[in-house]
């Protein structure tokens, strides 16, 4: 290109351009210059705004026939450039290194330096910068590679004291059969009785953790904090150990009970039989009885009833589980629906099989092998089968459920009718958002009009004598402000226990599923016409949908 000259001056470490108007036989383009130039000098950088600068300079002197060369800056040799970019929290530290112009690429030893004189003082990583500069190295020059190369470590807070129980519920002892003969589990094997001597251990209180404290890059110190002792919630039968004040020990023989944290031990009623010579049994703890429950007899305890043995149309209360290790079984008078045998807890029901009976409970049900012409009312679960594989039948039944009913086979090859209906949980759900619904409007209609009037006490002057007064109703808007942020949260969760509640539904079959099953949720109902196999329906966009498990 005529009247165009460029050099690499050493000292100056920079590319000249120099532009002879005398030599051009046209106005020259900017572009085709920068073209040049980092063809010949590819790893320099180039600055298209200078060459653009003298080039339109140039012009000017070929236009107007002045011939006074132009001289112009236009490229030099960059070494690379190191930044560092820390957060508000100062837990991370990012190394930003734009790739060099032909320059010199910087050693981990200097980006450290550069680091410390940043104040990064902790937590770098030697090989996150070799990373990053070996990245740098395979890209093209003027690139920018960001990456973290120093972490903080949060403090880790410690732990509250924990609560651990040391003999096992009974319902938890059934589901969970013992080993025997190495891993193999024999279901007749379901352990000793849990019964308690007085000044047993029966829960351990741990101690909490200090946690552990952390810092930032900076390197500046962050406390950890210390987790908290947890106070024993001591139940019916139960003091802390006199030499020990982390463990409770039974103050007098019983069954053991831990829930919500408590360990209660029942006083416990033990028997070896309920019949018509023993006669009806009423107990203000636990009843244990090694033996059967014969026709028409009655068992009502406030703690749990745990049978070693057979229910035959007998009627049993329990205020906390039921358990019966083998089975129970009644009659039903059609016409009047009456059951002869009836099961009513405020927990869990558990047995080995059954059928004909009335089930009423506030927790699950679990049958270990069958149930059948059942009727069932329960506030969790109904599961048939050993819980961690459900493989039982379960057919002629008329359920109530708020949560899964999970089998091996549902309904039978006769196609009796199975009927599940999920719906009296769900309306009792959406009765209790539609009151709290009611009274968050209400709440918040209030608080709007004390807002108004508030901030209209605040603008004007108040006089000293009414000053206390006044502070006393902004303590009354501000307590009613909180309780409206309260029932807000609760609303929240009532939200999202409605859609938790239509998750949590469903029908699994985890061998067969049998025409004659029916499914509802209020006016969504789903029935199975035919026969299929190993199936699972679910409530999902107010439709129940069936499909195959696999």
């Amino acid at each position: 290109m005529k009247g165009v000259e460029f050099s690499f001056d050493e000292k100056k470490n920079a590319i000249q351009l120099t532009l002879n108007p005398a030599a051009f036989e046209q106005e020259l383009e900017s572009a085709s210059i920068v073209s040049e130039l980092r063809n010949a000098y590819k790893k320099f950088y180039i600055s298209e705004s200078s060459v653009k600068s003298a080039s339109e300079k140039a012009n000017h002197y070929f236009k107007t026939k002045d011939f006074t060369d132009v001289t112009e800056k236009v490229g030099e040799r960059r070494n690379a450039e190191v930044e560092f970019r820390i957060p508000e929290d100062a837990m991370t530290a990012s190394l930003v290194l734009t790739t060099p112009f032909g320059g010199k690429f910087p050693t981990v030893k200097t980006i450290c330096q550069l680091a410390e004189k940043n104040k990064i003082v902790r937590g770098v990583g030697l090989k996150r910068i070799e990373s990053v500069l070996v990245e740098a190295q395979k890209s093209p020059p003027g690139s920018i590679i960001e990456d973290v190369i120093a972490k903080g470590l949060p403090p880790r807070d410690g732990k509250s004291s924990r609560f651990i129980p040391l003999v096992p519920n009974a319902l938890e002892r059934v589901l969970r059969p013992q080993t025997s003969n190495g891993d193999r589990v024999d279901m007749r094997n379901l352990g000793e009785v849990i019964c308690v001597k007085a000044k047993a251990e029966v829960l351990r209180r741990t101690r909490p953790t200090k946690g552990r404290n952390g810092f930032d890059v900076r390197g500046n110190h962050l406390a950890a904090k210390a987790g908290e002792w947890v106070e024993f919630k001591k139940g019916e039968g139960t003091t802390v150990h006199p030499k020990d004040e982390n463990l409770l020990i039974a103050s007098l023989a019983g069954m053991p009970k831990y829930q919500n944290q408590t360990m209660n031990i029942d006083d416990t009623f033990i028997c070896s039989g309920v019949n018509v010579g023993t006669g009806h049994v009423n107990y203000e703890g636990a009843v244990l009885v090694n033996g059967d429950v014969t026709e028409k007899m009655v068992i009502k305890a406030k703690g749990d009833v745990t049978i070693n043995g057979f229910v035959e149309s007998a009627h049993i209360e329990s205020g906390g589980d039921i358990i019966i290790t083998e089975g129970a079984m009644g009659k039903v008078n059609e016409q009047t629906s009456e059951f002869s045998c009836k099961l009513s807890a405020t927990g869990s029901i558990h047995v080995q099989h059954g059928q004909g009976i009335d089930i009423q409970c506030a927790g699950n049900v679990t049958v270990s092998r069958q149930l059948a012409y059942s009727r069932i009312r329960c506030g969790g679960s109904v599961t048939v089968g050993q819980v961690d594989n459900p493989r039982g039948n379960l057919f002629a039944c008329d359920i109530v459920s708020q949560a899964k009913v999970v089998a091996g086979v549902l309904g039978a090859v006769s196609g009796s009718t199975l009927k599940v209906d999920f719906s009296p949980g769900f309306n009792l759900l959406l009765e209790r958002r539609d009151n709290l619904e009611d009274l968050l409007k209400q709440l918040r209609h209030n608080n709007s009009r004390h807002k108004e009037k508030v901030d209209l006490i605040k603008s004007k002057l108040v006089p000293k004598e009414l000053k206390d007064k006044v502070d006393e109703v902004f303590e009354i808007y501000k307590n009613e402000t909180a309780l409206l942020n309260w029932i807000e949260m609760r609303m929240l969760e009532m939200k999202q226990a409605k859609e938790d509640y239509q998750k949590d539904i469903g029908l699994i079959a985890n061998k067969k599923l049998y025409s004659g099953v029916s499914i509802k949720l209020n006016n969504r109902t789903w029935r199975s016409e035919r026969e299929y196999e190993r199936a699972k329906v679910s409530y999902e966009a107010h439709q129940w949908h069936y499909e195959p498990l696999t």
